[in-house]
């Protein structure tokens, strides 16, 4: 069962439950039609008895019968005459109706198990059964109670099989029509199947020659629809799209790298052979010592970076978040990093009391810390830095304000992707991750990132995040 497809299990479970459903419906079918019959057949009986009874009358002497050629019958009975009306049915659709006297004594009409039924005591309006030879024959009684007709009785007689051939034809055109309507069901509810499911062989298709080729601009493409494949197709094509965009990522960060790590390693290695390489006096080996500190200590702070991106994006649950007073954080790393002084940059702050936040605190140090040593790396001399952190209703801002530099608009758009330096800050002493590592630590809190500047006169940082 397991080797078949997935149309062909569908087609035959559905065919085994129309088959029973079918079989279920031949049975009530025969089974009703049956038994509307028999309930037929017993009224056809009852009516037939009771249109007879208005035809049989006493009369006291011939001369009393108005019509002297009259094709009536006439039965000597008591001291008069009965006459049956020529309207009397004897048999009509093999419903058989006889006159008795109150000894069983049939005295006109046609009863086919007269014998089988003497057996049957008279009772008025009551409808009795009787076998005879397998067949089971309905009997109805009725008492004539009309002037000089008392102790007669008329009797009807059926058998249950007179509707045998309209129940015949019911089984035959049933047994024609329903296979036949389950059929097309069948042959339907394949089609309907195959395509219902051939997107699934789309979607198979694509994701092989992706697999096979390693081309993820490939995407899943269906005719128009909203149903449940279409929707796993828009998931496929979705996931796709962040494969592609992860796996470029991944290119442009290993080249990204692997640029930044060659020009260290170039300046250690060649310093490293000139030394080996010359006759050098100590100060020689001691700035060819210092500049591979210099840049040894580069490359480390690269590494760290990338590790903590690397944990951060793969390991967000070593950063548990913890309820934080942001405004006592952001005012102790102020004065902490207030000290610097570097190039005569002053710092200062503007923070509102009890702001507080679910956040991690060792990540939300890092955020803040790098924006503000990115705004002494690329300040102006004698310039000011200027943080700030408020609240609204429905959010929670820190801004970080300096007047360096600035970044160009069409910079601005690609500070916060990894290892990117504007043409004016390429001379500084940065590795370009700190901005890409403070974005991800804005977003692993639901916050977001963003920059306001001008080439020349400064640029505001802002964080901002959401009131949970």
């Amino acid at each position: 069962m397991n080797r078949l497809s997935i149309r062909a299990r569908i087609t035959l479970w559905f065919a085994a439950a129309l088959i029973a459903v079918v079989s279920l419906t031949y049975v009530c079918i025969l089974t009703v039609s049956n038994k509307v019959l028999q309930k037929t057949i017993k009224d056809n009986l009852i009516e037939t008895v009771e249109n007879n009874v208005d035809e049989i009358e006493y009369y006291n002497s011939m001369d009393e019968i108005a019509v002297p050629n009259d094709v009536d019958h006439f039965i000597r009975y008591g001291e008069g005459f009965l006459e049956v009306d020529d309207d009397f049915l004897e048999s009509v659709n093999e419903v058989y109706t006889a006159l008795y006297d109150s000894k069983l004594f049939m005295l006109y009409g046609e009863n086919p198990v007269a014998k089988q039924s003497s057996e049957v005591a008279l009772k008025n309006m009551t409808l009795h059964t009787v076998k005879v030879k397998g067949i089971r024959y309905y009997i109805y009684d009725r008492e004539l109670s009309a002037a000089g007709l008392q102790g007669l009785w008329l009797r009807g007689v059926v058998a249950e099989t007179q509707g045998k051939e309209e129940l015949t034809n019911i089984t035959r055109l049933s047994l024609t029509v329903l296979p036949l309507i389950g059929l097309l069901a069948i042959l339907g509810g394949s089609a309907i199947a195959k395509r219902a499911l051939s997107p699934i062989q789309e979607i198979s298709d694509t994701v092989s020659a992706i697999t096979q080729g390693n081309d993820l601009k490939k995407r899943i493409e269906l005719k128009p629809g909203k149903d449940e494949l279409h929707q796993l197709a828009d998931s496929f094509n979705l996931m796709f799209a962040r494969l592609e965009d992860s796996f470029e990522k991944e290119k442009r960060f290993t080249s990204d790298v692997s640029h930044e790590l060659r020009t260290p390693m170039a300046v250690i290695m060649a310093q490293c052979e000139y030394s080996l390489e010359n006759d050098v006096d100590a100060g020689e080996y001691a700035d060819s010592i210092r500049n591979i500190h210099a840049q040894g200590r580069k490359m480390t702070t690269l590494i760290n970076q990338m590790l903590d991106l690397a944990r951060l994006e793969m390991r967000p649950e070593n950063y548990p978040k913890e309820s934080l007073d942001l405004s006592a954080l952001l005012r102790s790393i102020c004065e902490d990093l207030a000290l610097i002084r570097e190039k005569g940059i002053v710092l200062s702050s503007e923070i509102a009391d009890g702001i507080c936040m679910h956040a991690n605190r060792s990540l939300l140090e890092r955020a803040v810390s790098n924006l503000i040593l990115n705004a002494y790396r690329y300040g102006n001399e004698n310039g000011r830095i200027r943080v700030s952190l408020y609240e609204t209703e429905e959010r929670i801002v820190l801004e970080v304000k300096d007047d360096g530099i600035g970044i160009a608009a069409e910079d601005i758009a690609k500070v916060f992707d990894r290892f990117y330096r504007a043409e004016r800050s390429r001379t500084k002493n940065g590795t370009g991750l700190g901005l890409s590592l403070t974005k991800e630590i804005a977003e692993f809190h639901q916050g977001s990132i963003s920059v306001e500047s001008r080439l020349g006169e400064g640029s505001t940082f802002s964080l901002v995040f959401s009131k949970i």
